[in-house]
């Protein structure tokens, strides 16, 4: 990665509900001002480290989650899990700052670094070995009638959810301007190929690799016949309508962090983001051993091309 003029400055946000996440944010903090690097923190996240503001290394600031805080920073560094690099995206939405998560939580399919690599990810960082991979997100807006109500974003997914256990949400689901069914649901999630990995495969929808550009709808337990995982195209635009007249009310959920209420006559509409997250990525590993990593998929038996050659040409050269 090319180098960048100025004084390098990185933001670290950290899971501070969690003593194993503070304990490795104040090491990260540490090493990083060791090498130079300027560290900000967001105040509130400082106080929870046992910084004290009063006498923090010179080479530490503290700011307000309001101000923009992935401005001028070189990259995000996030300890903690998926949720943690989602609040991140959120954090550093109109900056799009590139953003490095650092694994305490489960799955992890974000993150790129473990817990155990921490000393491993900082020095990639001092000598800036990492490249940018862009990832598409969503662009969500809810408008009733013509008045845009709320307008929002979403990484992984955004998800339109009924809002009362015991009734069905109507919906009627609409691709580039032209009606495609009706159904009675429990919601609709549309989601990127990031998100396939989420919500979208909890729902049965398709696993998709992050560098197909699509856009996924799949309904949540339709009660119809035509109610399939279904992938789009990246151009088209997917809308959600809540059906007038019936007493379904639902909540658009984007990324699990944001919700907009949606009474009926609601309509949601979603298409891909004018801005791209950008995640660091320390290793060039395939999506396919992610994969199998991840969610620890058994591999036992492969030989692979490059193996069966190898062989077969032993076994001729016997």
């Amino acid at each position: 990665m090319s180098e960048s003029s100025g004084p390098r400055r990185v933001l670290v946000l950290t899971h501070t509900g969690r003593e194993a996440a503070r304990e490795v944010g104040r090491a990260c903090i540490k090493s990083l001002t060791a090498h130079g690097i300027g560290v900000r923190l967001l105040a509130e996240e400082a106080r929870d480290l046992g910084l004290d503001t009063g006498s923090l290394d010179p080479l530490v600031e503290t700011v307000d989650p309001h101000d923009q805080p992935g401005a001028d920073c070189e990259l995000v560094l996030v300890i903690g899990g998926d949720g943690s690099i989602l609040r991140a995206a959120e954090l550093t939405h109109d900056t799009s700052t590139p953003l490095l998560g650092v694994n305490l939580g489960h799955v992890g399919f974000l993150a790129e670094a473990e817990e155990d690599a921490v000393e491993a990810t900082i020095a990639a960082i001092v000598e800036r070995r990492y490249v940018i991979e862009e990832r598409l997100t969503l662009d969500v807006t809810v408008m009733l009638g013509k008045q845009v109500v709320a307008t929002t974003f979403a990484l992984n997914e955004a998800s339109v959810e009924k809002a009362a256990r015991e009734r069905m949400l109507q919906v009627v689901v609409e691709i580039d301007g032209r009606p495609l069914s009706r159904w009675g649901c429990d919601g609709v999630v549309c989601a990127t190929p990031t998100g396939s990995t989420a919500y979208n495969f909890s729902a049965g929808g398709p696993i998709v690799w992050p560098s197909v550009e699509a856009l996924l709808m799949v309904p949540l337990s339709a009660h119809a016949l035509f109610a399939r995982p279904m992938v789009i195209a990246p151009s088209s635009v997917l809308a959600v309508e809540v059906i007038p007249g019936t007493d379904g009310a639902g909540v658009l959920w984007c990324d699990g962090r944001r919700t907009v209420d949606l009474p009926p006559g609601a309509r949601i509409e979603v298409r891909r983001g004018a801005h791209p997250v950008r995640l660091v990525r320390l290793h060039q590993a395939p999506f396919t051993d992610r994969l199998v990593a991840k969610f620890d998929l058994s591999v036992e038996g492969w030989r692979g091309a490059a193996e069966r050659r190898r062989r077969e040409g032993g076994e001729a050269d016997a």
